[in-house]
């Protein structure tokens, strides 16, 4: 999510005044993209993580959950890379203490501080993985993966965060949000097995350059199929809880909007599910390979295992 909360929903506030809002990535996506990270780790880690696979999934959106009650949560999610030139990630120090000599603490704090914060994640879970903490090092994990995961997203490496200065409001919601959660249970999100990474905060600034580059293509598209979509088939009204009408974008337009990118959603996705399974293992790693399923006395049911097997399974065949 961005500075305000994203979404693809324009809200229609009637009787309760309630504003409807969805997340980054949705729910759905992040639950998914830390839910199939655990199935790229190698072993032993795998099976620690398959333990408390449930635990991963059901807290990848607590970043979200938290922005309303911490003030300090927002800037993690993104960073607004264009505020800092024309060639951005050429010019801006990768190292916190040098970022700040340059631009200042206040105005990085400002415009997002995702890589610095996500290297600064990696130290707490290399330490909690090297202390056997095991609850604190499933909580690092679940918020690393949402992080990592937002990283990703073209949307969240702009300014223009949610079309707000192309007239294309809600754009943000409509690429990761409406999009996925209409398609992904067609996503083929088989990424291969984590690997080691030799510099992890590198590899952040290398994801956010990605997707920074993806920015202007997503922006465009949107607004080309706008201006050549039919206004009244654009959008749909829904009611929720009964009483709040919101207007969001419709499906037919969702699903046009997904063609013209080609892809790139789930593209972006799939990529997201190998990067945080990569830096997990990375902190395990860098802890110096703990037998950490030594400390853990969860057990999980014959019928769990086979199951987590034969999801595995279906994911690496690609469905």
């Amino acid at each position: 999510m961005k500075k305000t909360i994203i979404t693809s929903l324009l809200a229609l506030t009637f009787m309760t005044g309630a504003v409807i809002t969805l997340h980054a990535w949705g729910f759905w996506g992040h639950h998914k993209i830390n839910h199939l990270a655990v199935f790229t780790l190698p072993d032993p880690l795998k099976s620690f993580y398959e333990k408390h696979i449930d635990f991963i999934t059901d807290h990848a959106v607590d970043p979200d959950l938290r922005r309303n009650l911490d003030k300090a949560e927002g800037v993690r999610h993104f960073i607004d890379a264009d505020i800092y030139g024309s060639a951005p990630f050429d010019s801006m120090p990768k190292l916190w203490k040098d970022a700040s000599k340059k631009y200042k603490a206040d105005t990085l704090m400002k415009y997002g501080i995702n890589p610095w914060y996500v290297d600064s994640l990696m130290t707490q879970l290399t330490q909690a993985f090297r202390d056997y903490k095991i609850e604190i090092a499933l909580a690092i994990s679940a918020d690393l993966g949402h992080y990592i995961g937002d990283a990703h997203v073209p949307l969240h490496a702009t300014l223009n965060y949610d079309g707000q200065f192309t007239n294309q409001k809600g754009i943000h919601g409509l690429w990761e949000s409406r999009i996925p959660e209409l398609v992904g249970d067609k996503y083929n999100l088989y990424s291969g097995k984590a690997s080691y990474l030799a510099d992890p905060l590198a590899e952040a600034w290398k994801i956010l350059r990605e997707s920074y580059s993806e920015k202007d293509s997503v922006l465009y598209l949107e607004k080309h199929l706008n201006d050549t979509f039919p206004l009244d088939k654009k959008y749909t009204t829904i009611i929720k809880n009964d009483t709040v009408k919101i207007q969001i974008f419709s499906e037919r337009y969702a699903r046009s909007y997904n063609a013209t990118l080609h892809g790139m959603v789930e593209r972006k996705m799939r990529k997201a599910v190998v990067a945080v399974g990569s830096f997990w293992y990375t902190a395990w790693v860098n802890a110096g390979k703990p037998t950490i399923n030594d400390f853990d006395r969860t057990v999980l049911s014959p019928e769990t295992i086979k199951k987590l097997s034969e999801e595995e399974s279906r994911w690496a065949s690609g469905k």
